[in-house]
């Protein structure tokens, strides 16, 4: 994670948090993901990636544990968790404490060019899934690098997503499944920002600005999706990544 000066909560800046949290947990209410990934870009536009990062790391654990307990019902259905989470743990201590000293815009495109390669992939095989056995044998590695991902630069949502849509879950059952990931690994990057001095005063206030809009927002998305199912989510959430993939660029312009 690259180093920044701390921002100052301008009203421009303030502003533009609440914004850009309320859009993103909008749309993580809809398809389980998408809250760091919109907000932490638009943030960065006025402030900067390290601030933004911390601003939105609590407000979306707490929507993480709230859309998983929502979907709780499609727990039974979910595969390879225990596998994934616990890799994701080794991997975003490694992310956070071990490559923070590491640029974040090449990952930032690997990250997007694989989104994109997968979106393409999905596109020409609506039907793609992965095999039981094939996603057991291989739980580690995603795990691990969503770990990393989460760690280093803040952001998971894509590598998760693009794991388990070929699990070819129920709608519920995905829900479940990424956010529980999500919020496993969200709670320790949080962790460690906090051991490591991350979490300042300034960024504490920026925190409480993103947190109020993101309930509203997450709670609107939640009705939208109850209102979705089968082909039509499947759609929503490649829209997510496309425009995950854009927002990524973005971060690396910024």
């Amino acid at each position: 994670m690259l180093r920044y000066a701390e921002a100052t909560l301008s009203t421009g800046l303030l502003v533009t948090i609440a914004v850009a949290s309320a859009l993103g947990a909008g749309v993580k209410g809809v398809t389980g993901m998408g809250y760091p990934l919109l907000a932490v870009p638009l943030i960065s536009l006025v402030g900067n990636v390290e601030d933004a990062v911390v601003a939105v790391a609590v407000p979306n654990l707490a929507a993480n544990i709230a859309l998983c307990w929502h979907a709780r019902e499609g727990r039974h259905e979910a595969r390879d968790l225990g596998r994934l989470v616990g890799f994701g743990i080794f991997g975003a201590v490694i992310g956070t404490v071990g490559l923070v000293n590491l640029p974040d815009e090449p990952l930032l495109v690997i990250l997007a060019a694989t989104i994109i390669g997968f979106v393409v992939q999905f596109v020409r095989h609506p039907e793609l899934h992965i095999a039981p056995p094939t996603a057991h044998r291989w739980s580690p590695v995603a795990g691990t690098v969503t770990g990393v991902m989460q760690g280093a630069i803040g952001v998971s949502g894509p590598v998760v997503a693009a794991w388990m849509m070929p699990y070819r879950l129920t709608r519920d059952a995905y829900v479940f499944a990424i956010t529980f990931l999500f919020g496993v690994t969200g709670a320790v990057q949080l962790v460690t920002l906090i051991a490591q001095g991350e979490m300042t005063v300034t960024r504490g206030w920026a925190t409480l600005v993103a947190a109020v809009p993101a309930a509203v927002a997450l709670g609107a998305g939640v009705k939208v999706r109850d209102r979705l199912a089968g082909p039509t989510f499947d759609r929503v959430v490649m829209a997510v990544l496309v425009v995950s993939a854009v927002s990524l660029l973005l971060q690396v312009a910024v």
